[in-house]
């Protein structure tokens, strides 16, 4: 952890687009050119312990922490973000064609309040590169997912081919997909949180797949909107929900921006609330996802109550540096020890029943 400290004040030095290249690059340079750095990093940051297991989706997830969608835009840091600790990695979001995504400056970090605001706009290189960058690794040693959306100049009529393309591309190089309707920095997506769009979007995809696919929603939405939106996916074969997406409520932060979505710890009470609502509702009739502030083994574990089978990180893996997936899952497997579980089953909705 001092080792990161001193490596996050070099890298905050730059903006946090010019950091993320930077992390990027050398993820893949250990990934492809110095194979055993990711077999020691793997050996001391990945918690294997059969406590922590689950099958679900179709497949086994070794531990219940996640790479939520946004790091890993291009699918090209799988294995190194894998060495350091991720049960899961969700890759994109993935758009048909190439694009590049918002005006910058478009990233901006609040280091007090370990919060990220991000109006990158599905900058992504596109379904044909990445399906190809897919390829060489798929099928993988722990479950990935193919987060897709739609391209900005596609118009909302049109939407719907989008997805189809994505979903007909991934199918066979992810263990799930994830409709993504729900990021602010696309003009129009969020419109596509209607109960018509989701009901045509879920009974086309199991019209391609029978592979798991998920909706990922907005923590802006109101609570019976979110629940009614929720019912649809799941009534036309959604195997899941994800929740919550970044906010556009910028009242969370002092000097936030007018535009974007923000994510990190000041949104984890306003995510956890939308969550814990739809996991009244929704928990053991679906999966579901909780994704926004997870900081800290004491707030997965309390997702994980609350009906969450898996939880995603992200900002506060910038911030807490590599360390922090493995500190998650033994604190987790010490919360159980101290609630006399021996096993994740035990706990995931307990807050429910």
């Amino acid at each position: 952890m001092q080792i990161y400290e001193f490596l996050k004040k070099f890298l905050f030095l730059f903006s946090p687009e010019n950091a993320h290249r930077i992390a990027e690059f050398t993820f893949k340079f250990f990934s492809n050119y110095m194979q055993f750095v990711t077999s020691i990093l793997a050996s001391n940051f990945f918690v294997t312990d059969k406590k922590l297991e689950q099958e679900l989706l179709g497949v086994t997830f070794l531990n219940p922490i996640g790479l939520a969608a946004g790091f890993d835009k291009n699918a090209t840091m799988v294995k190194m973000l894998t060495a350091l600790g991720f049960g899961h990695i969700e890759f994109g979001t993935i758009t048909p064609l190439p694009q590049s995504g918002n005006a910058k400056p478009r990233l901006f970090r609040f280091i007090e309040e370990q919060s990220l605001q991000n109006a990158m706009g599905f900058n992504n290189d596109g379904m044909t590169k990445i399906s190809n960058r897919i390829k060489k690794i798929y099928p993988f040693a722990t479950p990935i997912g193919a987060n897709i959306g739609k391209n900005k100049i596609t118009s909302q009529d049109n939407a719907l081919s989008d997805y189809k393309v994505l979903m007909e591309s991934f199918k066979d190089l992810s263990d799930y997909m994830v409709i993504n309707i729900s990021s602010p920095n696309t003009p129009g997506l969020r419109d596509l949180q209607n109960e018509n769009f989701i009901k045509e979007l879920f009974i086309l995809a199991k019209s391609i797949s029978q592979k798991p696919v998920l909706l990922k929603i907005a923590p802006d939405l109101e609570i019976q909107d979110a629940l009614d939106i929720c019912k649809v996916a799941i009534d036309n074969g959604a195997s899941g929900i994800i929740a919550t997406n970044t906010t556009i409520d910028y009242t969370l932060l002092k000097n936030a921006k007018d535009f974007g979505g923000i994510s990190g710890k000041v949104l984890k009470q306003k995510s956890f609330e939308l969550f814990e609502e739809i996991a009244k509702e929704f928990f053991g009739k679906t999966i579901l996802i909780s994704v926004g502030g997870i900081d800290s083994a004491e707030e997965a574990y309390k997702r994980l109550k609350a009906g969450a089978s898996l939880v995603q990180i992200y900002s506060s893996f910038i911030f807490g540096g590599p360390m922090l997936v493995r500190d998650i899952n033994k604190g987790i497997i010490k919360l159980m020890q101290e609630d006399n579980v021996h096993h994740m089953s035990e706990i995931i909705g307990k807050d429910r029943k």
